[in-house]
């Protein structure tokens, strides 16, 4: 059967498609958040089939066939890949109105070529075809990235990361400029067992003896420093809350030390030790210029009998259903009175929480720059149709979307990027509803730039990256 991914893909009325065709389809792309394996990038990798880059790793697939009753041995088990491409084929017929669905054969079709609707029948003469085209060079990861306009790639990192593969893609001259992101959650999560050996790590890479709070805000400040000389301009927080604790510099200094000796901390303490790192790292940030990023709401890890028998990283985690509100104005609010508010993008994975991130991002603008603070584009759960619609509805009815940074992928897929034509798409078809409504005007070269703001030049000034990559 034919595919049904055509030009006028999600695209209801020619004021979409004019828009999409003249002004949103051909912008180069800047993924500002994503968690490709940057040591792919930096080898150029090819990989060795579709299984290997397409499904290992993907939650998203992985819950979809466990849905369906598939044995996990096909999923994340020992079977060989050929039969995992196999049951994923099988599964593809039954993720109708799943975004799946779009997203599979939307993949196939702009890597591939591939028109054909994927099912159990022709899984073999696919699996085989792209496994062919996959073993040239022009499959490459970073050919991969260069066949979708891609302009900037930024990574997700650890603090304690010695960045020597972007190292290496900035000394070999790539095209497209690859970025570390600022990730800290060994930094933050004390609870853990190893975060006495963590901080360890960090202090023999700075030559710092980590010993109190000033002792690992030093560190981290050269960390910083460090990420920064290389290109990095954002940092990330993948937070269940928001924390803002109230607590003193000698209560944190204590529960360090408590930490330090071996001393497990309550629930509360560790609450007041994030809130103190959490409220530096901003500070930090503002003075590098920074965007501080905050993904705020998943319960991660819910399945314990899962995760023992595979490990982490599952695909079971969920929407969770925390106030987020209180907190998070006092965080950024101690943050804006001190002066050192950096610029932030506020994500929700919980879509009820969409019109709290709206109008908080409100609260803290600033004549500074354009859009200082954004509400994040749809996230995990909710980057599809119905979830960008509901994000960019909120935005526009709360802020002003012509001022939005714009989509990103959050993938570990090389075949992810058509997100963000998919993206555009959606964007393109909202305005065009709009205008055949008589809800806007018929000004297509005005609504066309903001379009194209959103899509690429917003994201560009925004985030200020530096000019690298260039032999």
């Amino acid at each position: 059967m034919t595919n049904f991914i055509e030009e006028d893909f999600l695209l209801e009325n020619s004021f979409a498609k004019e828009l999409y065709e003249r002004y949103a389809k051909d912008m180069p792309i800047i993924d500002y958040h994503c968690h490709l394996p940057v040591e792919d990038i930096a080898e150029d990798r090819q990989f060795k089939n579709l299984t290997e880059i397409w499904i290992a790793g993907d939650h998203y697939k992985w819950r979809a066939m466990r849905a369906l009753g598939i044995e996990e041995k096909y999923i994340t088990g020992n079977s060989s890949d050929e039969e995992k491409f196999q049951k994923w084929a099988e599964t593809i017929p039954y993720t109708m109105r799943n975004p799946l669905y779009h997203w599979t054969h939307l993949e196939l079709q702009r890597y591939f070529g591939i028109t054909d609707l994927l099912t159990e029948k022709n899984a073999k003469k696919i699996y085989n075809q792209c496994n062919s085209l996959l073993a040239t060079q022009a499959y490459s990861t970073r050919n991969l990235l260069k066949k979708m306009n891609v302009k900037v790639v930024c990574t997700t990192d650890d603090p304690a990361d010695d960045l020597k593969h972007h190292k290496k893609i900035a000394e070999d001259g790539f095209e497209v400029k690859v970025l570390p992101t600022f990730r800290p959650d060994g930094l933050l999560n004390i609870e853990n067992d190893d975060f006495a050996a963590y901080l360890k790590r960090i202090g023999n890479q700075t030559k710092i003896d980590i010993k109190d709070f000033d002792s690992l805000i030093k560190a981290v400040a050269s960390r910083i420093e460090y990420f920064h000389q290389h290109g990095c301009r954002l940092s990330d927080h993948g937070l269940e809350r928001m924390l803002a604790e109230d607590f003193s510099k000698d209560e944190i200094d204590n529960l360090l030390k408590k930490k330090l000796a071996g001393e497990n901390l309550t629930v509360k303490e560790s609450d007041k030790y994030q809130s103190a790192l959490l409220l530096k790292l901003g500070s930090l940030y503002a003075a590098k210029n920074w965007t501080m990023q905050l993904h705020l709401g998943p319960v991660r890890d819910t399945n314990s009998k899962l995760l023992n028998q595979i490990g982490k990283d599952a695909g079971v985690d969920s929407i969770g259903d925390l106030n987020q509100a209180k907190p998070l104005a006092k965080f950024l609010d101690t943050l804006n009175r001190n002066e050192d508010l950096p610029k932030t993008i506020l994500y929700n994975v919980n879509p009820s929480d969409n019109e709290v991130m709206a109008t908080m991002a409100g609260n803290f603008m600033s004549d500074s720059r354009k859009g200082k603070i954004q509400h994040g584009s749809a996230w995990w759960f909710l980057d599809q149709k119905d979830g960008m619609e509901k994000q960019l509805n909120s935005l526009s009815n709360m802020g002003l979307i012509s001022c939005f940074v714009g989509m990103l992928t959050d993938s570990r897929s090389f075949l992810s990027v058509p997100r963000h034509e998919y993206f555009r798409r959606v964007l393109c078809n909202l305005f065009g509803k709009d205008i055949e409504n008589k809800e806007l005007p018929e000004d297509i070269e005005w609504i066309g730039k903001i379009i194209q703001d959103i899509c690429y030049y917003n994201a560009e000034s925004y985030f200020e990256f530096p000019e690298m990559n260039k032999k």
